[in-house]
């Protein structure tokens, strides 16, 4: 039963290894913002995510991704993702409720 146990932990651990996030740094900066028309809301409640580029690692290279409307818990506010210079790279910090 022991040795079931201290298995069943390191199989948990290994797990969580494989699918802890990691920072990605890329060399050079995301290009400008594109600017989205907004629609209207279509739902009460709706917040805009806004639009931003996302780094593929496949084709190396900058992606856009849209901006969408999303229903937004009660009492919270959007926080938008965002690039970041670091000595390493650029790294993308991603948006939240707050």
């Amino acid at each position: 039963m022991r040795l079931f146990k201290i298995i069943l932990v390191v199989i948990t651990f290994a797990l969580l290894g494989a699918c802890a996030a990691h920072t990605v740094y890329v060399r050079r900066p995301p290009p400008p913002l594109i600017v989205e028309v907004k629609p209207l809301p279509p739902y009460p409640r709706a917040v805009w995510i806004s639009g931003h580029w996302r780094w593929d690692h496949r084709h190396r290279r900058y992606v856009w991704v849209a901006g969408h409307w999303r229903k937004a818990p009660p009492g919270r506010v959007w926080v938008n993702g965002f690039w970041e210079k670091t000595p390493s790279g650029w790294i993308w910090v991603k948006g939240y409720w707050r």
